[in-house]
């Protein structure tokens, strides 16, 4: 009896584990790939290009309307009209000054980390609200109108008659609300975007130096001996 059951097959479902199967103590999915950090990954450079298209965009936007005619008037002289026109930049300067500083920031967003990123997309998104802000004001601004019009009349406090307005104070609040987008992008998302590598970096005393000590010059090839030289190191050592 005992030999009959020594020579019996063993199934596999018994005690050998089938073939492919994990092993009892094994993990299952160890070898399956980390597909979050890939989607990580895929959302934070997809962040990246709209903050990058918005803030330029934007900040085009507001530099083309300052420069464009925001509103027209004329003064009523005995000999007829006196037409006359106002740009932005006539109207407020806030717009086009802002418009630098957001692209400013939107450049520097990459060459800072941590809390210094925080702080040039609160200021990216701050230059986007305040252009839009002076924009909507400056569209029923009429004061640069009547200042051009009592100059050219020469008489302070001309009335300006037939005045209308364009629709360019429209675009720089639109430039405005795509700069402020990207900085919501920055400050939502920016953690995760690469930073610019510095030629530099801190030594532990503080100072400024380079990350990796400059390749021996080769002493065959004169040119490298003079490289050295105007660096004031010594080629010979």
């Amino acid at each position: 009896m005992s030999a009959a059951s020594a020579s019996a097959p063993r199934t596999p479902t018994d005690t050998e584990p089938s073939d492919g199967a994990p092993p009892a103590g094994g993990d299952a999915t160890a070898s399956t790939p980390a597909r979050p950090a890939r989607g990580a990954d895929r959302g934070a450079r997809r962040s990246l290009a709209l903050a990058l298209l918005a803030g330029a965009a934007g900040a085009g936007l507001a530099l083309l309307a300052s420069g464009r005619t925001w509103a027209r008037g004329s003064a009523v002289l005995a000999q007829g009209e006196l037409p006359r026109t106002v740009t932005g930049a006539d109207v407020t300067g806030v717009p086009g000054a802002l418009a630098v500083v957001g692209l400013a920031a939107l450049v520097a967003v990459f060459a800072v980390r941590r809390a210094g990123r925080t702080a040039v997309a609160g200021l990216l998104a701050l230059s986007g609200i305040g252009i839009v802000v002076a924009a909507v004001l400056g569209n029923a601004d009429t004061s640069a109108l009547r200042e051009k019009v009592a100059t050219a009349v020469g008489m302070a406090g001309a009335d300006v008659h037939r005045v209308t307005h364009t629709g360019w104070p429209w675009v720089a609040a639109a430039g405005g609300l795509l700069l402020l987008c990207a900085g919501v992008l920055a400050l939502l998302y920016g953690r995760h975007w690469p930073a610019m590598s510095g030629r530099y970096e801190r030594t532990e005393g503080g100072a400024r130096g380079p990350r990796r000590a400059p390749a021996a010059p080769d002493l065959d090839r004169p040119e490298e001996i003079w490289k050295s030289l105007d660096r004031g190191e010594d080629p010979t050592r």
